[in-house]
Order: C-alpha cells, then structure tokens, then sequence
C-alpha cells in the first residue's frame, strides 16, 4: 500500500487530500509546509499527519511524495525526493532548468522509482480525441496543430502567487511563460505522438500593467515577456504552434488543442463545437464530435438564449466529465468526490497510484514530461535571442524494458 506525503499545503494541493484518501491503493496522506500553521490547518481539516519539514517526511516510512509547491521549486525537491527512495508525483511544470530535468530522468531510469507530471492537458477531451484518431491513422500523415494556455494574471494567479511568495511574491510571479509550458506543449507532444526537434519563440514586451510583474530586473528571471508564442519543428516533420499568455482579454484559465490537422483530417473546436472533418477524394466529410468531447450538462444547455456567453466565461468548464474521458475506469470511491480540471485530477491520482503499485509508467512518466517541458525552456531561450531557432535537446524515449501501465486494466 501506498503511503503519501504531500509537499506544500496551498490551496491547489487542499483539492488533491480528498481524492488521495479514498483512493483504495493508498492508506496513509500526511503533510508539510514551510508555514507550520498550514500543516496545522490541513492536519486538522483532513484528519492526516503533519511532519516539521520536507526532510522529516523523506526521513519517514512515507514511500511517496507529492509536490505542490512554487513551480520553480519542483525540480529540486523531485530530485531530493528520487535519492531519499521516493515515488513522486508533481505538479506542473516539471522544472525550470533543464540540467534539473535531466536529473530527474536519470534518478528514475537508475532508481525504478516512479515520476509522474500531473499535467492535465493529456486528459482533456480534444487531446484524448486528437490522440485516438492520430493513432488509428485518420489524421494520415500529421501536418500542424495548435494548442494554447491562456490564463490571465487576473484570473486567479495574483492571490496564488501572494500566498506562495510573501512580501516578495512579484519576483516569482513574473516568471517566464515559457517555463510553465505543459498545458500547451504537453498536449501536443501527446497528441501527436512525436517531439519537439527545434523552436522560434517571440514575446509580448510591451507590458503596461501597473502591477509591474513583467520587465527586465522585476523579477528573479529577469524575464521581460507576459505573454509568448513558440513555432515547434516536431520529430514527425509537422509544425506546431503553442501559445503561453498572461495578459490576454480571457478572464478565465483555458488549455485546450484548438487545430490539428493532417493530410486526410482535420479537428477544429471554437467554444462549445468540435468537429472532425475527412478528406474522401475531392470531397469533404464532417462530423460534429460536441457529444462526445462536451459535458452532457453543457450540451442539455445549448438552446439558453445565453450559451455562448456561459460558455465563455468558463460555466461548464468545471461542472462534469465528457463521455470520451471514461470515468467508469476510476475507482468508485471517486464517484460523488469533487474534481478539478473538468474532473482530470481523479484520473492523475488514479494513474500514479497504479503505476506505484504496479510498477509499469503512467502516461506523463519522467521522459515524457521532459518532452512537454524542454521545449518551453528553450522557447523562452529563444525569444530572449529575438526567436532565433534553436534546437532542443531531447531526452530519449522511456527504457524499453519498463511496461507502460494499462489505465482501463483493473489492478
């Protein structure tokens, strides 16, 4: 059985306590915090342990960590947590430097331990779709697709930050968009089934926002962008576009593949419609995949003289599963739990705690993450060089000897 500590008690992690507890492969959650009086309040909210420091837990009979702390602080606590003969979980992104995700990669292939990237975005009704139809060969040979994070500094992100960072917290806050890149990245390297071999990037310098997050000497990167578009040469010969933006007139968090096309289809969404569309010679057939890919709550509201409006600003987002994520492969435990994400932190719990217990990769394993998070490092090498191409290291493929876990088997 699984015993799990979790790094950082915020409250992204506060959504994760639940689902970790009923999960019937996990018998014991505990916590720490810098800030004692949040692995107090945490303690006593959710009736779990509370350990005085990181090194504490690592020096526990806690065998896995989960991490939910500041995103630049992730690659250095994974990789402590690897050596000490932990499994982690982490939240995204991986890490902020590649030489930190390089040691990552090496820890899990040397040690057998299990990582995983609790990035989302794989989840997600237009990527597990993409991604069905990509392998089956309907898209026939991949072309281009695109895919985008916008989430707006005013959108939630000024309370995250100021919990996190204290007095300090715009140093941090300003931190590249580009090195918070699997939302967009991840969804298309999963999707398409290949990876990321060069990148152009250009950032949006022209910030005017009073709170002054963004500019050279504002922040601990240095970093002058709010917003930045990176063009990827993927392994495949297709051609990506991945946009990372924190001022954008959207005042709600969306990730989502917007395009994908290939030479004989095509997938399209805008709003509440997604539509898959095939070439059969000179003619065009389309399908509108909506019921598959929406909530049956969203479709049941589609004649509200107000749709499109509530649709907009994120009603649906967060209210119930599509058909296509398959939540009849969750434990039942789950069943009347609260989940964020359009429900997908059921389906991250779900596959860490299988793969721990197991042994076999879950989806965003260590050499898959790399894949979704290099390529933003380097993007924003890139538009620091004013988009200069320039080619990102790729990790490999996962050894051929570990299994990759099956999430519909039963365990």
């Amino acid at each position: 059985m699984i015993t799990l500590g979790i790094v950082g008690a915020g409250s992204f992690s506060k959504q994760f306590v639940p689902l970790f507890q009923a999960h019937p492969l996990i018998r014991d959650v505990s916590v720490t915090d810098l800030l004692p009086e949040r692995s107090e309040w945490f303690k006593s909210r959710f009736g779990i342990r509370s350990y005085a420091s990181f090194e504490d837990m690592l020096n526990s009979d806690v065998n896995a960590i989960a991490i939910f702390t500041q995103r630049h602080l992730h690659g250095p606590l994974a990789i402590q947590a690897l050596q000490a003969g932990k499994h982690v979980y982490s939240a995204v992104p991986m890490a902020d430097k590649i030489e930190e995700i390089q040691g990552i990669v090496q820890l899990a292939a040397h040690s057998g331990l299990i990582y995983m990237l609790g990035e989302t975005a794989y989840y997600y009704p237009a990527a597990l779709f993409c991604r069905e139809e990509q392998r089956k060969g309907s898209f026939g040979d991949f072309v281009y697709a695109e895919a985008q994070y916008y989430h707006d500094m005013e959108h939630g992100f000024y309370e995250a930050f100021q919990h996190s960072g204290g007095e300090q917290w715009k140093r941090a806050a300003g931190v590249p968009p580009m090195h918070y890149p699997t939302h967009s990245i991840g969804a298309l390297v999963s999707a398409t089934g290949a990876y990321v071999q060069k990148v152009s990037c250009f950032g949006y310098k022209d910030d005017r926002h009073p709170d002054e997050v963004f500019g050279h000497g504002k922040n601990d990167w240095d970093n002058p962008f709010s917003n930045e578009t990176a063009i990827l040469h993927m392994s495949n010969g297709g051609i990506c576009r991945a946009n990372e933006y924190r001022r954008v007139g959207i005042k709600k968090s969306t990730s989502y593949i917007g395009t994908f096309y290939g030479t004989k289809g095509s997938y399209e969404w805008a709003y509440a419609d997604h539509y898959f569309v095939r070439s059969e010679g000179s003619a065009m057939k389309v399908s509108n995949v909506s019921k598959l890919l929406n909530s049956a709550e969203l479709e049941s509201h589609r004649n509200d003289p107000d749709f499109t409006d509530q649709v907009a600003n994120g009603k649906y987002d967060y209210v119930s599963m599509s058909p296509i994520m398959n939540a009849g492969r969750l434990p039942q435990q789950f069943e009347k739990l609260e989940a964020g994400h359009r429900g997908v932190h059921k389906f991250l719990v779900d596959d860490f705690a299988k793969a721990v217990h197991t042994g076999k990769l879950p989806p965003n394993h260590a050499w898959a993450a790399a894949r979704y998070n290099i390529p933003g490092i380097v993007a924003h090498q890139s538009a620091m060089r004013d988009g200069e191409a320039l080619a990102v290291p790729d990790l490999g493929d996962a050894p051929a000897e570990w299994a990759l876990l099956d999430p519909e088997a039963a365990v």
